[in-house]
C-alpha cells in the first residue's frame, strides 16, 4: 500500500476512534453522572425512605433532677437532589461550574453542576422574601453535595423559632428538596454544673454510613455522639432506636404524603450517683481555688454524691457545633486546661500517701510499732527531713502510728516503709487502688504511678526501687501520681473499717420500657480484713485521723467542727508549676468519726499547705453536708463557667458565718497572703517535706488533659452571604 493511503487509513482510524470516546463519554455523562437529573425529567410518583436518628436518653442526679434533657428543635434542612432536580424543570440548563483537579499526577480541567448557585437562585432567593434566609458555608455545601450526593440532608438553619417553623410549613409546597423537622436537641439544664461528669456531643459523622444503610435509605440522619464525660461511657444506653419514614413524592420532589412511620425511640435514663446540690456546693466551694478537684463519696457504697473540677466549661457551648473562637479560648491556657477533669487526672499526693503506707505497715504486722524521729533520714548523701527539723531544727522523738499520722512525721513513714520493703509497699498500695484505674465510668481516666509496680518497672526499665526511692513512696514525693478519685476510695475503705468499694459514678440504667439495664448495686472489691489486717490496726489508723483534726498538735485543725467529729489527713507535695517550685495541697478526710457516711477529698495546686488551704474547704464542704441532713435546701441554680487563675494561694480563711454564704450560694472565701495559724503543719508542710528532693523520672502528660475533638461551627464564606450587609449611613 502506497505512503499516502496508509496515512489517510490511520488518519480516518483516528479520527473513528476520538469519535468513539467522546461517544462513551457522553454517555457516561448522561448515564451516570446525570441520572438522577434526567431520571427526574420522567413524570410520575416516587417512594422515599428516611432513617430518623433515636432520642437520647436523660441523664438525672440521684434524685431525679434532669442535668441533660431534650428540647423541641426546628431545622431546615436541604435535599441536593431534589433541589438540582426541580430546577432542572424549570430550566434548559444547569448552571456549570468548572474545577481544576488532578489525576494521575496531571491537572485536569472537570465540569461540574454548581449546587451553590443552584440552592442561591432556586431555594434562598424565596427564602429572602419570607425572612427566613440566613448566611451559611457554600463550601461545606458543596463538598456536602460531591460526597453525598441525596442520601444525607444537608442541615441549613437549626435555630428557627416555632412562629419561623410554622410559617414556613404554610409554604412548604413551593420549595422543593426543603424538608422541615423537628428534632431533639440537647440541652444541660445547670450550664456548667457536672460538666466534667456529664460531658458532651459532638454531630454524627456523615462518612460512618455503612453500604447497608445506603441501600436501605433513600435520606440518612445519623445519631450524635457522646465524646466525653457519661454522655461518652453511656453512649450506647442514651442512644435511642432509630426511626423510619416512608414518603411519598411527586415527580417536582414535592411530598404528597406519607405512607409509612415507625417513631424513633427513647434511649436509657442515666440516673448518676451525684446529689446536684452537692455537686453545686462543691463547685463553688472549689471555685475559691484557681485549679482545684473535689470528691464527696458515700462510704458505705463507693457511690461518688458529688465530683467537681476547676475550670470548667460549658458543654451547652458544643450544641449542636462549637464555634472556633470558643474551641480556641478554651485551649488558650495548657495550665488551665478547662477540658480536665483533675478528679480523675493524677498529681503528686504528699503526705496523703502516709496512710497506705501505715495500711502496707498493718498487714505485715507492724501497726503497733514505733520508730523515732531524729529530724531527717540520710539516703546517700541526699537526707529527707521533717518539716519539725526542717523548720526548726527539732525532732519528734519515738512515735507511735496515730502520733505519727496526727504529726505528718516523714522520718517515721520512711523508716517503716523501708522496714518492710518496696515489695510489701507496693502489695499495700494496689489492695488501696492506688496504681491502677478505679472504673469508674468516665473517659481517660489516669492510672497514676506506683513506683515499684509492675507498670512502674515496664515504663522505667532498669529503675530499681532503691531505699531512697522506697521512702519517696511512703510520703507520697518522687514518681508518686494518683487522683483525687483514686484517694477518695482509699479514705472510704478506712472510714468505713477495710471495705474498699469501686467508686460509681452512675447509679442505674433504666431502659424506656423500665428495664434495669445497670442496677444500682454496691461493688466491693477488696475487704482489708480478709486480706490479713486487723480490725484493731484499721482503728489505730483511724485515731491518727481523727488526732489530726481535734488534739492540739495535728496538721488538720482547720476542718474540725464543733458539732460534728471529723478524721483527716493533710497532705502538701512539692512540685512544679509553669517552670516554678510549687505546691500540690491535699485534704482527705471523713466524717462523722463513729458511724461513718462521707468522704471528702480537696486537692488545690499552686497552693500553700493542704491544712491552710483545702482545709477550710473541706470545711465547708461538710457544713453544707451535715445542715442538709437538718433539713437545710442546699441551694441550685444553674452554673457560669469559672475560668480560674494561675495565682499561688497560700492559705484560705473561711467567713465567721458562711452557713448563710452557703445558703446564698455564695462563699466568700478569698486567698489570703499568710496563714495565720499557729498549726504545726499548716507552716511547716509547705514546701518543707524533703529535705532535698531526688531527681524525678519524667512523666508525660497525662490523658484526662486532653479532650476529643468537637463539631466545629461551618463559619459563612462568600458565596454563601446571602443576606447582604446593611450599609451605613453617613450623617
Amino acid at each position: 500500500m502506497e505512503p499516502r493511503f496508509r496515512l489517510r487509513l490511520y488518519l480516518l482510524t483516528a479520527l473513528i476512534l476520538v469519535g468513539f470516546g467522546t461517544l462513551l463519554s457522553r454517555l457516561h455523562e448522561f448515564q451516570i453522572e446525570r441520572q438522577d437529573e434526567f431520571l427526574a425529567l420522567v413524570p410520575g410518583n416516587r417512594t422515599v425512605t428516611v432513617r430518623e436518628p433515636g432520642i437520647r436518653g436523660e441523664i438525672t442526679d440521684r434524685n431525679g433532677i434532669p442535668l441533660a434533657r431534650n428540647l423541641r428543635n426546628y431545622v431546615v434542612s436541604f435535599n441536593l437532589e431534589e433541589i438540582a432536580a426541580a430546577y432542572r424543570l424549570q430550566h434548559d440548563e444547569s448552571p456549570r461550574l468548572d474545577r481544576l483537579t488532578t489525576q494521575n499526577g496531571l491537572p485536569r480541567k472537570r465540569s461540574e453542576k454548581d449546587i451553590v448557585a443552584i440552592v442561591n437562585e432556586w431555594t434562598i432567593k424565596p427564602l429572602q422574601q419570607l425572612g427566613l434566609a440566613k448566611n451559611y458555608n457554600a463550601g461545606a455545601l458543596r463538598t456536602h453535595y460531591l460526597t453525598h450526593g441525596g442520601l444525607v440532608p444537608f442541615t441549613y438553619r437549626a435555630d428557627l423559632t416555632y412562629e419561623d417553623f410554622s410559617r414556613l410549613a404554610e409554604r412548604n409546597l413551593e420549595f422543593p428538596g426543603v424538608t422541615l423537622g423537628i428534632r431533639p436537641q440537647r440541652q444541660y439544664a445547670y450550664g456548667t454544673l457536672a460538666s466534667h461528669v456529664i460531658g458532651y456531643l459532638k454531630q454524627w459523622e456523615k462518612g460512618d454510613i455503612s453500604s447497608a444503610d445506603k441501600r436501605e435509605f433513600d435520606h440518612y440522619i445519623g445519631d450524635e455522639k457522646g465524646i466525653a464525660g457519661v454522655e461518652a461511657t453511656m453512649d450506647d444506653h442514651l442512644r435511642g432506636p432509630e426511626g423510619r419514614k416512608t414518603v411519598l413524592k411527586d415527580e417536582k420532589g414535592r411530598t404528597i404524603g406519607m405512607l409509612d412511620y415507625t417513631k424513633p425511640g427513647i434511649g436509657a435514663e442515666v440516673q448518676l450517683a451525684i446529689d446536684a446540690r452537692i455537686q453545686f456546693l462543691l463547685e463553688n466551694t472549689l471555685r475559691r481555688a484557681g485549679r482545684a478537684a473535689g470528691v464527696v463519696m458515700d462510704v458505705r457504697t463507693g457511690e461518688v454524691l458529688a465530683m467537681a473540677s476547676v475550670p470548667d466549661y460549658d458543654p451547652n457551648a458544643f450544641i449542636p457545633s462549637i464555634s472556633r473562637e470558643k474551641f480556641l479560648a478554651y485551649n488558650s491556657s495548657p495550665q488551665l486546661s478547662p477540658f480536665t477533669n483533675r478528679a480523675i487526672t493524677s498529681f503528686t499526693p504528699g503526705s496523703t500517701m502516709k496512710i497506705p503506707t501505715a495500711v502496707s505497715g498493718a498487714l505485715q504486722g507492724m501497726a503497733t510499732r514505733s520508730f523515732s524521729c531524729d529530724g531527717y533520714v540520710m539516703y546517700g548523701k541526699h537526707p529527707v527531713g521533717c518539716w519539725l527539723w526542717n523548720m526548726y531544727k527539732r525532732s519528734h522523738g519515738s512515735l507511735t502510728l496515730p502520733k505519727a499520722i496526727q504529726q505528718s512525721c516523714n522520718p517515721y513513714f520512711n523508716k517503716l516503709s523501708n522496714t518492710i520493703g518496696p515489695k510489701a509497699m507496693v502489695e499495700g498500695f494496689s489492695l488501696l487502688g492506688l496504681g491502677s484505674k478505679t472504673d469508674i465510668e468516665l473517659p481517660n481516666e489516669d492510672p497514676g504511678i506506683l513506683p515499684g509496680s509492675r507498670a512502674w518497672r515496664a515504663a522505667y526499665p532498669g529503675a530499681v526501687m532503691t531505699p531512697a526511692l522506697t521512702a519517696f513512696l511512703s510520703i507520697g514525693q518522687g514518681d508518686t501520681m494518683t487522683s483525687p478519685i483514686q484517694v477518695a476510695a482509699m479514705t472510704s475503705c478506712i472510714a468505713n473499717g477495710g471495705k474498699y468499694y469501686k467508686p460509681r459514678i452512675v447509679r442505674k440504667v433504666t431502659a424506656e420500657d423500665g428495664a434495669l439495664l445497670v442496677p444500682d448495686l454496691p461493688v466491693l472489691k477488696v475487704d482489708l480484713l480478709q486480706s490479713g489486717i486487723k480490725q484493731t490496726d484499721i482503728d489505730l489508723i483511724r485515731t491518727g485521723m481523727w488526732m489530726a483534726v481535734n488534739e492540739a498538735g495535728g496538721t488538720a485543725g482547720k476542718v474540725r467542727m464543733d458539732d460534728v467529729e471529723v478524721a483527716a489527713k493533710t497532705g502538701t507535695a512539692q512540685t512544679t508549676d509553669n517552670g516554678k517550685k510549687s505546691n500540690n495541697s491535699w485534704m482527705i478526710s471523713f466524717a462523722p468519726y463513729d458511724k461513718p457516711r462521707y468522704a471528702v477529698v480537696i486537692m488545690s495546686q499552686a497552693a500553700g499547705s493542704g491544712g491552710g488551704v483545702c482545709g477550710p474547704l473541706s470545711k465547708i464542704v461538710y457544713t453544707g453536708l451535715f445542715a442538709k441532713e437538718k433539713g437545710m435546701r442546699l441551694p441550685l441554680k444553674p452554673q457560669t463557667e469559672f475560668k480560674g487563675h494561675l495565682d499561688f494561694i497560700k492559705s484560705i480563711e473561711p467567713p465567721e458565718d458562711f452557713l448563710a454564704a452557703i445558703e446564698a450560694s455564695e462563699i466568700p472565701v478569698a486567698p489570703t497572703g499568710s496563714s495565720e495559724s499557729g498549726n504545726t503543719e499548716e507552716i511547716g508542710e509547705t514546701g518543707n517535706e524533703v529535705g532535698e528532693v531526688l531527681p524525678e523520672i519524667p512523666i508525660e502528660t497525662n490523658p484526662a488533659s486532653t479532650s476529643p475533638k468537637p463539631t466545629i461551627t461551618q463559619e459563612t464564606d462568600r458565596e454563601g452571604q446571602v443576606i447582604p450587609r446593611a450599609t451605613p449611613i453617613s450623617e
